[in-house]
Parts: C-alpha cells; sequence; structure tokens
C-alpha cells in the first residue's frame, strides 16, 4: 500500500500543489492528508465533479501549473462536458491530473449502484481520449507512474490515474470541522418519517441517509414500499421527487436530502420552486460534511439555505436544530400540507452507528414495491 504522505510529495515534486474535487470512500485516506496539509486555497471541496475541472482549469490558466481533480468513478459523467469542450486538445488544451476512485470495479464485491459504473470506468476514459493508469499499490512503480503523468501534463495532455480498493494506507483527518449540535441524523430521520401519513412517501437520497431510513422502517417492523432510497445518482433524489409530486397531487412528496447533494445541484430547488409543487416537502439533512465518504466537510453550515430556497420561489422555508423544534416544526406542516413547495433544513451531528446495514431489498424490488404502493 502507498503512503499518502509519499504521494502527495511525489505529486509536488513534479509542479502539482493544487486539489479540488469531491471526497470518495477509496480516497478517503488521501484526501484526509491533503486536508491536513493543504491550504484552504489550495484544497477545495468543490459541489461537483464538473466544477473540480472548470476550477483546476481556472488554476492553470493563473498559474501555467496543472491540478489534481479527485472524485469516485461515478462523477466521470459529471466531467465528461468539460472534458469535451474546455480541457481538449482541440479546444483550450489544458493539463489536468485526474484522481479517480474505482467503485465496482469488476470482480470485486461492491454495492449495485457502482456495478455498471464499474464496468465502464476505464472505457468512458478510452473513449474521451485520456491516457491513465491503475495505480500501482507498490511506491517505487507507483512513483514511475506518476512521473510518466506529469510528463503527460507537461505535453499539455489530461491524465488519469485509477485508484482501486485497498491502495492508500490509511490516514486520519486531523483537522476536523467539529459543530456543536446535538440532535443525530438519524434521530431525526426517524421523527420525520414516523410523522409522515399513511399515503405519503420518501425519496431519500445516496448514502446515509437511505440506509439509516430503510434500518427504521425494519426496526418499526414496516415495508419498504413508501421510499424510493436513491442509492446513487447523487444531487438528483429532489428531481425524483419533483417528477413524482407532479404526476401524484393527492400524494404528499418528502425528499430527504443531504447537504453534499443539494449543493452538488443546488440549481434545481429553482425547478422545484418554479413547478410549485403544493404536496412537496424539501428536508435537507445538513451536518456540514460528506458523511458516507470519510467526513470531509462541505459548506452546508457555513450557507443559509433556508434563505436559497425562499429566494428561490420556495412556499416556505425552515430551519430547526433540536427533536423538539423538529417536532414542534412537523406537527405545524402537517397542519398545513398542500401548501408546498416546502424547505425543511434539519441541522445534525456529524457521524452514524458503526455497525449501520445496508438495503436488503434490491434497486428494482425498491421500484417495484414503490410503484405498486403510487398505484394502490
Amino acid at each position: 500500500m502507498i503512503r499518502p504522505e509519499f504521494f502527495i510529495e511525489k505529486l509536488k515534486e513534479n509542479g502539482i500543489d493544487c486539489f479540488a474535487g469531491v471526497p470518495d470512500s477509496l480516497l478517503k485516506n488521501i484526501c484526509a492528508y491533503i486536508t491536513d496539509h493543504s491550504d484552504a486555497q489550495h484544497n477545495i471541496i468543490t459541489a461537483n465533479e464538473g466544477a473540480a475541472l472548470g476550477l483546476a482549469a481556472g488554476h492553470y490558466l493563473a498559474t501555467g501549473k496543472p491540478a489534481c481533480v479527485y472524485m469516485q468513478n461515478s462523477g466521470e459523467g459529471n466531467i465528461i462536458n468539460p472534458l469535451a469542450s474546455l480541457t481538449d486538445k482541440e479546444v483550450y488544451n489544458i493539463p489536468i491530473l485526474l484522481l479517480i476512485g474505482w467503485r465496482g470495479r469488476p470482480g470485486v464485491h461492491d454495492e449495485p449502484q457502482h456495478v455498471k459504473q464499474g464496468k465502464i470506468t476505464t472505457g468512458l476514459l478510452d473513449v474521451m481520449g485520456i491516457n491513465y493508469d491503475i495505480l500501482s499499490k507498490d511506491e517505487d512503480e507507483a512513483g514511475r507512474q506518476i512521473e510518466k503523468a506529469a510528463l503527460a501534463l507537461h505535453n499539455n495532455d489530461v491524465y488519469a490515474l485509477v485508484i482501486e480498493k485497498e491502495t492508500f494506507q490509511e490516514y486520519k483527518l486531523q483537522n476536523v470541522e467539529v459543530n456543536d449540535l446535538t440532535l443525530s441524523r438519524e434521530e431525526a430521520i426517524q421523527t420525520a418519517a414516523s410523522a409522515l401519513g399513511p399515503k405519503d412517501i420518501i425519496v431519500s437520497t445516496t448514502g446515509m441517509i437511505s440506509r439509516e431510513l430503510f434500518e427504521a422502517r425494519t426496526a418499526w417492523g414496516q415495508g419498504h414500499e413508501r421510499d424510493f432510497l436513491t442509492v446513487g445518482s447523487m444531487g438528483h433524489a429532489s428531481q425524483i421527487a419533483l417528477g413524482i409530486a407532479l404526476e401524484k397531487p393527492d400524494r404528499n412528496v418528502w425528499c430527504f436530502d443531504g447537504d453534499g447533494a443539494t449543493i452538488m445541484h443546488m440549481g434545481s430547488l429553482a425547478i422545484v420552486a418554479s413547478k410549485k409543487p403544493a404536496n412537496y416537502i424539501h428536508v435537507v439533512f445538513n451536518n456540514g460534511a460528506h458523511d458516507s465518504v470519510g467526513g470531509q466537510p462541505t459548506v452546508g453550515l457555513k450557507i443559509d439555505l433556508p434563505a436559497v430556497a425562499k429566494a428561490v420561489g420556495y412556499a416556505a422555508a425552515f430551519s430547526v436544530s433540536t427533536k423538539e423544534e423538529l417536532n414542534s416544526q412537523l406537527s405545524m406542516l402537517n397542519s398545513q400540507l398542500k401548501a408546498g413547495p416546502v424547505f425543511l433544513e434539519i441541522k445534525v451531528k456529524k457521524g452514524n452507528r458503526k455497525d449501520l446495514g445496508r438495503p436488503t431489498t434490491t434497486p428494482i424490488e425498491n421500484k417495484q414495491a414503490l410503484m405498486q404502493f403510487l398505484k394502490d
């Protein structure tokens, strides 16, 4: 395995000292090391991967030095447009190093949302004309691969290093941003879900939120037909919920979202508001962190999300941070339903249970159960 300090110092020796991207579980050790050893100007956790590519391009234009963009392979879709229309040799010819976590690699067991992406990870790079190496777990060989990448960057190429599971040695984040919030996300999810009506449905976002909602239903002895667990497609749960709400105006549709996912495609808030779905309640569990991939920070607790929602046209927007406030707000919402779209921010502390499980139903089973529930 590779020591994070070796990898980063090797990049810096080759003129790469600026990093941007979206954290990934396979890259959590390297992302944690970057966070602890780079200043805020040279490590920027962006809203999405395409934005990171744009930021890296700006860094190159200002300094003449390439930057490193890190991401899970699910983020390849977000970078295809800027790769083709910004950095490509036939457009602006801008060098960037891509660091891509290879979830769902064929032959390696992973969650269903990663299987397809794992199969096409290197194929997408081939189609885009981007040369790459699968980073070796041997430091001597990895060092040679970095030198090879640096030469490609010197020739104004985009180059990718694809990262397998357990490539980097463990490194724990030292500069941890701690909030003083006391309400756990899991308790907030249980409180909100238990307050819903019998015909209401939930569209829950990627990661811990869907996992905690699934376990709550199981603990209550309930089925999962009322919930759409968006196990992939980070940032798009709000639009899935909107699509359902517009076609099922007799059902209350609750979107259980996260701060990182909301920020990733924040423009979707404006589209929800513009359609004025009276049966839509957008709940954002905000802990200021990408909790599912190592706890790297977001700007969620540094911005006023309810003010953003109000500014783009939500009918009402609220923020709570205690269970008492949440219960009071839920009671008010249930008495005034059909007055949406409504935005409810729930500020929660970081972290989750270590024994938190994953959904035991398949995505297709989840889809079929929800569609039958909506039909009934």
